[in-house]
């Protein structure tokens, strides 16, 4: 009698590698949202600050301003993406609806700073200047978010109500504005910015499980 084996055949119906697959860590996404909202920040703060001598009836800012400011909106971007993902402001349609609106505001006012920065001469156009409401629209709309993700209170700790803060810029510059001069206008608008969304981003960064909605 004979003996023989027979060894096993190697299985086909696993994908090609050295290792099983992971699921992308969503701790991730949120910490590169945040690190992309802080440096738009301080990007435009640092703009704000550098051109605080500029005549805004003039428009006589730098490109570098106007591409701070653009790098701003690119951060807001990056933020509402992170708070889609969370659900920062509810689970339900409505709530996520608000949402990609807004990233079609940020989108709008994006494409007026674009034009702002490759083509200042056609700034009066009368579609461009429609284009330009896009700017203070998106503002408004970031605020709404911030409100609503305090009343949803999906985030937790300082990053539940810290949207809302980096909204206040209306409610401090106005006043400032009426009483200071430009250039403490322009440092109070960078502080702002910085202690706003700036802080805002590395909250996010930091503590990226503060978007993590409690069980």
């Amino acid at each position: 009698m004979s003996l023989s084996t027979t060894p096993p055949s190697a299985r086909t119906d696993t994908p090609s590698g050295t290792g099983p697959r992971h699921a992308p860590d969503p701790a991730r996404s949120v910490r590169l949202g945040g690190l992309a909202t802080a440096a738009g920040a301080a990007a435009w703060a640092a703009g704000t600050i550098a051109t605080y001598g500029v005549d805004p009836a003039l428009d006589e800012y730098p490109v570098a301003y106007r591409v701070s400011s653009l790098l701003f909106q690119l951060g807001l971007v990056a933020l509402v993406g992170v708070q889609l993902r969370t659900r920062a402001t509810g689970t339900g349609r409505l709530a996520r609806w608000s949402l990609h609106a807004e990233h079609v505001l940020l989108a709008l006012a994006i494409a007026s700073s674009v034009q702002w920065i490759v083509a200042p001469d056609r700034s009066e156009d009368a579609f461009f200047l429609a284009l330009d409401l896009f700017w203070p629209l998106s503002m408004l709309g970031m605020a709404a978010i911030g409100v609503r993700v305090a009343i949803a209170g999906r985030w937790r700790g300082p990053a539940r109500v810290w949207p809302a803060v980096a909204e206040t810029w209306a409610l401090v510059m106005f006043p400032v504005a009426a009483v200071a001069d430009v250039a403490t206008e322009s440092l109070v608008g960078a502080g702002h910015l910085l202690l706003g969304y700036g802080v805002l981003g590395v909250l996010l960064a930091l503590r990226p499980e503060l978007t993590r909605a409690r069980d």
